[in-house]
C-alpha cells in the first residue's frame, strides 16, 4: 500500500499544481475590462438615405430607344448583307477540330519536298501532321502557314449579335 501511495503522490502533486495554475490571479484582465467599459461610447454614423427605385416601363417605340432584347439590326444586317464571314456548315470536320486549341501542342515540323508539315500532339499523346489549309481547334481554325516555331491560324468566332468575326491564333512550338 505504501509503495502505491509513493507512486500516486507525484501525480497528486502535479494535478494540484495544475489546478492552482488555472485559478491564477485575473486582476490584469478585470482591470483591462473595466478600463474599456469606462471609455466614452463613439458616435454611430446614420444610415445613408435610400433613394427609391425609379421604374422604367419599356414600350415598343419608347422615344426611339432600341429594344435591349433584339440584336442591333444595322450591325447584324451589315454582316449578313456583305456575305460576311461564316463557318461552312457543309464542310466535313477534320479530326483535330474536336480538340480545343489550347489543348493542342506543336512538337515540331517536318519538310517533305516543298511542303512544310507541322507536328501536333493531342491530349491523348498522339502526334498528327498538318499543312496549310487544314483545320484544327473548335472555332473553325484554318491553318494559314506552318513555320518552324509556330502554326498560324484564322479562327471564325461569334460576335455575339448574330454575326461572325475572324481572329488570328497560333500554336507555338513547346520546349
Amino acid at each position: 500500500m505504501r509503495a502505491s501511495l509513493v507512486k500516486l503522490l507525484p501525480m497528486i502533486l502535479i494535478a494540484g499544481f495544475g489546478l492552482t495554475a488555472c485559478g491564477s490571479d485575473m486582476d490584469d484582465l478585470d482591470r483591462y475590462i473595466n478600463e474599456i467599459k469606462a471609455r466614452p461610447g463613439g458616435r454611430i454614423e446614420p444610415l445613408p438615405e435610400i433613394t427609391p427605385y425609379e421604374v422604367f416601363k419599356y414600350v415598343a417605340d419608347a422615344e426611339g430607344i432600341r429594344s435591349p432584347f433584339v440584336p442591333d439590326s444595322p450591325q447584324a444586317a451589315a454582316g449578313i448583307a456583305a456575305g460576311g464571314t461564316r463557318p461552312d456548315p457543309e464542310r466535313s470536320r477534320e479530326f483535330l477540330e474536336q480538340f480545343p486549341l489550347d489543348t493542342l501542342r506543336m512538337v515540331g515540323t517536318m519538310q517533305l519536298g516543298e511542303t512544310n508539315f507541322g507536328l501536333i500532339q493531342t491530349s491523348d499523346g498522339l502526334i498528327h501532321r498538318v499543312v496549310a489549309g487544314n483545320y484544327m481547334g473548335q472555332n473553325d481554325g484554318r491553318i494559314i502557314v506552318v513555320k518552324e516555331s509556330a502554326i498560324e491560324l484564322i479562327e471564325i468566332i461569334s460576335d455575339g449579335i448574330g454575326g461572325y468575326l475572324e481572329r488570328e491564333a497560333a500554336v507555338g512550338l513547346t520546349d
